[in-house]
C-alpha cells in the first residue's frame, strides 16, 4: 500500500499518488489508485481507502463507476502504475505515442464506448500519416497494451482492438543496413586519431580524445550509445569491461541514469588487445586531471560526452576520410557484421549486443551470414 511522490504540486503541496491492494471475496487482486496533495492529505485517503475495503464498501463502488472511465482518465491510472514497472524511457515513449497519436481522437472517450468500427478509423487515419511501420505498430501496441490493462482491472470485459490486427507491412522493402568495414574503419578513426592529436598540440585540449575513444569503444564492442556513455572506469578490470548502466539524454531535467534495457543487456565482455591499449592512453591523459576518479566516465570524465556532439564529430570524421555518413547505431551493426563474416556463433552475438531473444539477433543480421548453399551441396553429394 504504497503512497510514492508525484510530479506537481497545487496550492504549494506536494502530489502524491496512493495505491491500495486488495482481494475480492473470489480471491481477484486488485489495486486501487488515487492522487492527493500534501503527505498528510495523501495517509489521510490511504486510511480511508482501507477502511473502505475492510467494510467491503469500495469493491462494489469501484466496480459500478469502473466503465465511466474516459481513454484520459484510464491512461493516467495506467501510466501512474506502469512507471513502478518498467524503465522511465519506455514511459517517456509510452507517454509520446498517447499524447501524438491516440489521446487527440479518443482522449473524452469513455471506455467501453471505444468500438471496433472507431478503432478502424483511427488506423485508416494513422495509415494516412508520414510515420515508419515501426512507429505505427508501437503506438498500436502501446494502444492494445492498456486496454489490456482495462480488462485485467475488470473496467473492460474484453479487448476490442484485438478484433482488428496490428499495422502490417505491404511489401515494402527494407532500407539497407549501414556499416563500416574493417578498413573502412581503420580510415575513420584514424582521421580522429588525427583531429584528437592536432587539437592536443594546438590548445593543450584533450576533450576530442573522448570522441576517439567513443567510436572505438563502439566498434569493438557493440555496445548502445547509452550503454557507452554510462561507462565509468571502474567498469574494466583485467581485461573485461562490465556493462552495468545506461544513460538517456532525452529527458526533461538532464541525463537520467539507468539500468540497461533489459536483463540480458547486463553482460561481461573481454576486451580485444587494440581497444585495451586505447583505453589504457586514454586513461593515462585522464589521469593527469587532479579531478580524475574510477568513478569517471570513460568518455568524458566528470560528465559524459552529448549527443549532439557525437552526431558532430560522426559527421565530420566521415567527410574528411571521405566515407559515407552512417548513424551511430550503426557501429553496433559494424562490429557485427565483422563478426557475422567470419562464422561467430549467432548466440555469441546476440550475448555480446545484450539480446534478450536470439530470435531478435537472427531476424535482425541473418542476412550477414556467408551463403553455405554450395558447402551444404557438397556434402549431400558426398553421400552415396
Amino acid at each position: 500500500m504504497p503512497i510514492n511522490k508525484g510530479k506537481g504540486k497545487k496550492d504549494g503541496l506536494q502530489k502524491y499518488n496512493v495505491r491500495v491492494n486488495y482481494h475480492t471475496d473470489k480471491g481477484e487482486y486488485k489495486q486501487i489508485f488515487r492522487t492527493a496533495y500534501g503527505l498528510e492529505a495523501a495517509k489521510e485517503l490511504e486510511r480511508n481507502l482501507n477502511d473502505e475495503i475492510n467494510n467491503k464498501e469500495i469493491i462494489n463502488k469501484d466496480e459500478k463507476v469502473a466503465k465511466k472511465f474516459t481513454v484520459q482518465q484510464l491512461f493516467d491510472e495506467y501510466i501512474n502504475i506502469k512507471q513502478y514497472e518498467v524503465r522511465e524511457t519506455t514511459i517517456a515513449k509510452n507517454r509520446q505515442n498517447f499524447n501524438y497519436y491516440i489521446l487527440p481522437k479518443f482522449k473524452n472517450i469513455l471506455i467501453d464506448k471505444i468500438t471496433v468500427a472507431s478503432l478502424q478509423q483511427w488506423k485508416l487515419s494513422m495509415e494516412q500519416k508520414d510515420l515508419s511501420l515501426n512507429s505505427k505498430k508501437q503506438a498500436f501496441s502501446d494502444f492494445r497494451a492498456m486496454l489490456n490493462y482495462a480488462v485485467k482491472m475488470e473496467y473492460l470485459p474484453k479487448n476490442p482492438i484485438s478484433k482488428i490486427g496490428n499495422f502490417k507491412d505491404k511489401m515494402s522493402i527494407e532500407p539497407e543496413m549501414d556499416f563500416y568495414t574493417s578498413q573502412e574503419f581503420i580510415k575513420f578513426i584514424s582521421t580522429a586519431k588525427k583531429f584528437a592529436e592536432e587539437r592536443q598540440a594546438k590548445n593543450q585540449d584533450l576533450s576530442e580524445w573522448d570522441f576517439y575513444v567513443f567510436f572505438n569503444i563502439a566498434f569493438f564492442t557493440g555496445l548502445r550509445k547509452g550503454e557507452i556513455y554510462a561507462l565509468k572506469w571502474s567498469d574494466i578490470n583485467s581485461g573485461y569491461l562490465f556493462v552495468k548502466r545506461s544513460i538517456t539524454q532525452k529527458l526533461k531535467g538532464g541525463d537520467r541514469e539507468t539500468p540497461p534495457k533489459n536483463k540480458a543487456s547486463v553482460r561481461t565482455l573481454q576486451i580485444p588487445l587494440p581497444l585495451i591499449q586505447i583505453l589504457k592512453e586514454h586513461k593515462e591523459r585522464q589521469g593527469r586531471s587532479k579531478y580524475f576518479s574510477d568513478d569517471n566516465r570513460i568518455c568524458g570524465g566528470e560528465k559524459c560526452i552529448r549527443n549532439t556532439t557525437v552526431k558532430r564529430k560522426n559527421d565530420m570524421y566521415a567527410k574528411t576520410a571521405e566515407l559515407k555518413i552512417i548513424r551511430i547505431h550503426d557501429y553496433r551493426h559494424s562490429h557485427v557484421s565483422i563478426l557475422a563474416n567470419e562464422n561467430i556463433n549467432i548466440q555469441e552475438i546476440a550475448r555480446r549486443l545484450g539480446h534478450s531473444r536470439i530470435e531478435m539477433t537472427w531476424n535482425t543480421y541473418s542476412h550477414l551470414y556467408p551463403r553455405e548453399e554450395e558447402r551444404a551441396i557438397n556434402i549431400l553429394n558426398s553421400i552415396a
